[in-house]
């Protein structure tokens, strides 16, 4: 069976982490196989944006447990690390992306899979999930983005806690602070595919300026986000696409509101 698998639902793709009974952790061939889905989205041009998912086992559902600890002696005397030199981490936590990515939650995304959510530009969760870097507890370091992103997308303060103690929150607690941009009761997958589906009825050009800019935020100071701002809001409506999209698009909203 494969350790992760891809599906294609229209202009979406769906990337899904199949290795439940080991919780999902990332091994060398699952960080090349997530890799490898990315890069099929990326050169893709049917495809516009892609979901991110997991398998998971009932009663205590797992998103991903992070790195697969028991590789690591092995990645540590010189085996194949769960990682690429592209992508990072799992294949994705350092990829440099054009197309959005929509993380869909169903239970546990901890350590190295809490990275990878972090790596996503949207967050889809069910009720029953929880969120946690947990690498302190065994000595370790989130080395994967988490050090930083997680205080981005929840604040200096909920982060610092999450981080030192290695204590877990919940579906509820990550939606208030902002982690999580939609919560369900089930069905995730569907969800996160509508919210990508809303991501595909626009411009792909003005999607993929808006998301790059938005990703700039805490990286650039002001001064530098205004030049990139006003640079790649010039080049696109100096091309076809975004003069003729954007008038089209508010002749039908004024036409649908008149």
């Amino acid at each position: 069976m494969e350790n992760v698998t891809y599906e294609q639902l229209g202009q979406v793709a769906v990337i899904t982490l199949n290795r439940p009974e080991k919780r999902n952790a990332i091994d060398a061939r699952m960080a090349h196989a997530i890799a490898s889905a990315l890069d099929r989205v990326e050169t893709d041009p049917t495809i516009r944006a892609a979901v991110l998912a997991a398998t998971v086992t009932e009663p205590r559902p797992v998103f991903c447990s992070g790195h697969d600890l028991t590789a690591i002696p092995g990645e540590l005397e010189g085996g194949e690390l769960a990682a690429t030199s592209k992508g990072g981490f799992a294949g994705m936590t350092r990829y440099e992306r054009t197309k959005p990515l929509v993380a869909a939650v169903d239970g546990l995304a901890t350590s190295g899979g809490l990275e990878m959510v972090l790596a996503c530009d949207l967050v889809v969760a069910t009720t029953r999930s929880s969120f946690a870097l947990a690498e302190v507890r065994w000595g370790l370091v989130a080395g994967a983005g988490g050090l930083f992103r997680l205080p981005w997308a929840i604040g200096p303060a909920a982060a610092m806690d999450m981080i030192l103690t290695g204590e877990a929150i919940d579906a509820q607690r990550a939606y208030t602070l902002g982690l999580v941009g939609t919560l369900v009761e089930d069905d995730v997958v569907a969800a996160a595919v509508h919210r990508a589906e809303l991501v595909c009825a626009h411009s792909p050009a003005a999607v993929t300026v808006s998301r790059r800019v938005a990703d700039c935020a805490f990286a650039l100071p002001e001064t530098e986000l205004w030049a990139l701002n006003d640079r790649l809001e010039h080049d696109l409506l100096a091309t076809d696409e975004g003069v003729g999209q954007g008038l089209q698009a508010f002749a039908q909203r004024g036409s649908a509101t008149s």
